[in-house]
């Protein structure tokens, strides 16, 4: 029987009747087409799973009832921040499902030299309300119930400034001798850096060393920015994350 899940971000407590926001009640009950008395799975990212049942569906919006509450644990072992230089339309959207299915914890979206997304204040602010809903999508269809995180875009320089310092780093590198079969196991989780379409620029390259980052050989070939990211995540999640068995 297929199940039906639909991110909520507000309190969800058994036997508490809850308003659906616009969003999910225009999802369920007029997409969908679920009515009074039918079952659905919310959450709201604190890891869990909140049984429900509508007791209102109308042209007026939604109202569930939670009936149960069940502790759902998919998350890696292994936190990944994946700083992402901001691609073009879908790519961005298609890196952002992608990774969220494979388990990344966090999402630094950056601009660089050679970025060729150019953000004002009003577009940045509208595409990183975009970009978490599609991570939040990716979560109702993967099973997650834990949210990455999605922060506001802003330049490389700005990104690494605020990156936890314990965590290990890395940018892909094809001539780098450091490959993931070979990398030290990371204790506080690792950060990834993954170029725009037109790569990292050399003034990128070195900031991003002078950060800490380190070099590691994914292959002898270019990968594109929607392949590369994706590559790394399913790898470093295969040797030390949940994909191995």
């Amino acid at each position: 029987m297929r199940v039906i899940r639909a991110f909520v971000d507000r309190p969800l407590t058994v036997g508490h009747q809850v308003e659906l926001p616009d969003d999910a009640a225009a999802h369920l009950v007029r997409v969908l087409r679920l009515r009074e008395g039918d079952a659905c799975v919310l959450f709201n990212g604190d890891g869990h799973d909140h049984d429900a049942r509508l007791v209102r569906a109308d042209k007026r919006g939604a109202v569930a009832e939670i009936v149960a509450t069940r502790s759902i644990d998919l998350e890696s072992p292994l936190s990944i921040t994946l700083v992402q230089g901001i691609a073009r339309g879908e790519k961005m959207d298609w890196i952002l499902q992608k990774a969220t299915e494979l388990g990344v914890t966090a999402f630094v979206p950056v601009s660089s030299d050679r970025s060729e997304v150019k953000l004002d204040a009003e577009r940045a602010g509208k595409r990183h309300a975009h970009w978490r809903s599609v991570v939040v999508s990716a979560c109702e269809q993967s099973w997650r119930t834990r949210v990455p995180e999605v922060a506001a875009p802003r330049s490389l320089a700005a990104a690494l400034a605020d990156l936890a310092a314990e965590a290990s780093r890395w940018l892909l590198d094809p001539e780098a001798e450091a490959g993931i079969a070979t990398m030290p196991a990371p204790s506080n989780g690792v950060v990834l850096a993954i170029g725009p379409e037109g790569g990292w620029s050399p003034n990128d390259r070195a900031a991003l060393v002078a950060a800490g980052f380190g070099g590691l050989r994914l292959g002898p070939r270019i990968l594109r920015t929607e392949t590369a990211g994706m590559a790394a995540i399913a790898a470093l999640q295969a040797r030390f994350g949940d994909l191995a068995g």
